[in-house]
């Protein structure tokens, strides 16, 4: 039996829910487009690759052939058990397997939140060439290392050691068929008229599908519990690099963006006011715009 899809695009948007297979698993894929240069976009917590519904339409006229994955864990991509299948080494193949099940070389990796996460660990560790990176909302590696000494991000990142015990997390999110889910876009957007319930209400029937929220939270566990965040050598990447930052972020403080051009020799910071954490989703006209000028086209 074919599970329902996770998000079915209006016809008329040009994009099309594929199931592709790589590094053993089944990954949901909204595709779009064509050609040899690939947009390769990468949602957070607790989102689906539905966050990018703004973005693909631009990167399309660009001239992109993009691919926005569920990641392993969420919608209908495959949801292996244990936490280990959810260590960053281990995501990052993810992300290889999927640039070469599209066949294309030259690359641009687009993440926000956990898929950032996962973007600067496959960027420093160079898993294979991409030709330029965009990163919304999350720190580099160093840097999220050093501001997490200081209590002001230290009390911001409190849900991250919430995660760590058993079966409660997932209680606590999954209750009242999954509203706490809605809750962590509405509660923390700045502008709440960008997240209706019609919208939201496709991440927590995500979030309702059997072994998800495990699969989901278990990223944070295997994120404490292994050291791949860490083994990550001079964390340098050399490849053109934009940062996309909601300033009002209540989960990661703007001071986390500080000295970041000490590890990204190429570096453009956009930092958008009055805009959260979930900021292609809230200012999609705003990171458009910002992602049309930088981006070759």
């Amino acid at each position: 039996m074919v599970e329902k899809l996770s998000w079915q695009p209006d016809p008329a948007s040009g994009i099309l829910i594929d199931r592709v297979e790589a590094n053993g698993q089944t990954f949901e894929v909204a595709k779009a487009g064509s050609g040899g240069k690939l947009a390769l976009c990468l949602h957070g917590f607790p989102e689906l690759n539905y966050s990018w519904r703004h973005q693909i339409p631009l990167l399309v006229e660009m001239g992109y052939m993009v691919w926005a994955p569920n990641l392993r864990g969420y919608g209908g991509s495959s949801k292996p058990e244990g936490v280990n299948s959810y260590r960053l080494n281990i995501l990052v193949q993810d992300v290889a397997a999927l640039i070469d099940a599209s066949g294309a070389e030259d690359v641009t990796l687009i993440a926000h939140d956990w898929g950032a996460i996962v973007a600067w660990h496959f960027a420093i560790l160079k898993i294979r060439p991409l030709t330029r990176l965009v990163i919304m909302n999350v720190p580099h590696p160093k840097c999220a290392k050093r501001e997490m000494k200081h209590w002001y991000q230290l009390k911001k990142s409190w849900y991250i050691f919430f995660f760590q015990l058993p079966w409660l997390p997932e209680k606590m999110l999954g209750r009242n068929e999954a509203q706490p889910v809605k809750q962590a876009f509405s509660k923390m957007a700045v502008d709440k008229s960008r997240f209706p319930d019609s919208e939201l209400q496709v991440y927590a029937d995500a979030a309702n599908r059997p072994g998800a929220l495990r699969s989901m939270i278990n990223y944070y566990r295997a994120l404490l519990r292994t050291l791949d965040a860490r083994e990550i050598g001079d964390g340098m990447i050399d490849i053109p690099t934009l940062m996309v930052w909601g300033e009002e972020d209540a989960a990661i403080d703007i001071r986390c963006t500080d000295g970041t051009e000490e590890w990204v020799s190429d570096l453009e910071l956009q930092r958008l006011p009055a805009v959260s954490h979930w900021v292609q989703q809230e200012a999609p006209e705003k990171v458009n715009a910002i992602l049309r000028e930088w981006l070759p086209g």
